[in-house]
């Protein structure tokens, strides 16, 4: 830009005439690339993950992380990229496939005062520790009346991944969510990555922190707020995804972003949904959910899980409990078939929610569309 003022100058312009002609330009430009920085902030959720841990090990010298192929490989998923080499083998630590045996190591360093970060290649696998998780982390809180704190975090992709077939590819909210002591989250954008997996490792109590594989490569918008250091989110607390008077649609993890791509579908026919993003499985926002259907008068869950017992099963719960009298219309409940995952690509797009699903469901609610029953 400069350059060119400086041709018109020498080609005998007004150097202040050229200037003033320049100027709009360049307040353009600037504009343009004040909104671009802006934009360009964005985060993936891989990313927010590792920043969390990488801040949150380096603040506190107990946090330490470990778990199958954590340190060399730098993780599975390379959540934990460059961690070792910054803090070395001592707090990055590789262990033999055996989830039993590192994370009884892990809930045992958490008895005598250190926070180890335990990593699942899957949450598949921890079915192989579940007693540690359950029997010797969650409940000896309690057991020793209060005497004894277990910090610890359990974390990994849980839920259906993309042709991994049955063993690979469950939901373990429900199953976890089911357990007192345990705290249980599930992180849908960066921002939930972020503030949630510091507020986990900051926690006193042992923290199940299902992450999604699919979200992993995920770019979300990340404000200032959530890059600082001292970004945390509170345990327990929903958020809002997006406002709506129609109908209440809740949701967590990958799921929120299906419900959303069918919130705007809806929107194009006049239904105006409210979002809820839960973040919290245990404990749950009970109070978020229900102002919100008080004020729709509709809910409709979303969960990838199998349907009985499930998520989505305890909101409908809530809800009846707590605002039966404010509901227009029968509860509805979208979840993944009542069946192993299959592995053929055809049949497992057949046994997770998909968009149309929540579509229907919410029409439903809505009395827009031929209820099921009409329709079967």
């Amino acid at each position: 830009m400069l350059g060119v003022v400086r041709q018109k100058v020498s080609a005998g312009g007004s150097p202040l005439t050229t200037l003033g002609q320049t100027l709009p330009f360049l307040r353009a430009a600037t504009s343009l690339l004040r909104n671009y920085s802006s934009a360009a902030k964005e985060m993936t959720v891989r990313d927010a993950l590792n920043s969390a841990l990488d801040e949150e090990m380096s603040a506190d010298p107990r946090v330490f992380l470990m778990g199958e192929e954590v340190g060399e490989y730098q993780g599975a998923y390379k959540i934990s990229k460059g961690l070792l080499d910054k803090y070395g083998p001592d707090r990055v630590l590789d262990t033999p496939i055996t989830e039993a045996g590192f994370t009884g190591i892990g809930v045992g360093a958490a008895y005598h005062g250190l926070k180890p970060v335990i990593e699942f290649m899957t949450f598949n696998f921890s079915m192989q520790a579940i007693d540690h998780i359950i029997n010797s982390a969650a409940k000896s809180n309690y057991m020793s009346a209060g005497q004894l704190s277990v910090p610890i975090v359990f974390r990994g992709p849980n839920g259906a991944a993309a042709g991994v077939g049955a063993q690979h590819s469950q939901c373990y909210a429900a199953w976890y969510a089911s357990c007192p002591g345990l705290k249980v989250l599930a992180p849908y954008s960066s921002e939930d990555a972020r503030g949630l997996l510091k507020a986990a490792i900051r926690d006193p109590d042992p923290v199940v922190f299902l992450e999604n594989e699919l979200l992993y490569g995920e770019s979300f918008p990340v404000s200032a707020e959530v890059l600082d250091s001292s970004f945390c989110l509170p345990i327990g607390k929903a958020k809002i995804e997006k406002e709506g008077k129609d109908v209440t649609i809740t949701a967590f993890s990958k799921m929120v972003g299906l419900v959303l791509k069918a919130a705007d579908i809806l929107a194009k026919e006049g239904i105006n949904a409210e979002v809820i993003n839960l973040r919290s499985i245990r404990p749950l926002d009970r109070a978020t959910i229900n102002a919100s259907v008080q004020k729709t008068n509709r809910l409709v869950t979303v969960e990838e899980g199998f349907p009985q017992h499930g998520i989505g099963a305890e909101i409908c719960t809530s809800v009846v409990e707590e605002s039966f009298g404010y509901l227009d219309a029968p509860v509805e409940r979208i979840a993944g078939a009542d069946v192993p995952m299959p592995y053929a690509a055809n049949l497992e797009r057949m046994a997770v929610p998909q968009v149309e699903d929540i579509v229907r469901a919410a029409k439903r609610a809505c009395y827009r569309a031929v209820p099921m029953a009409a329709a079967a």
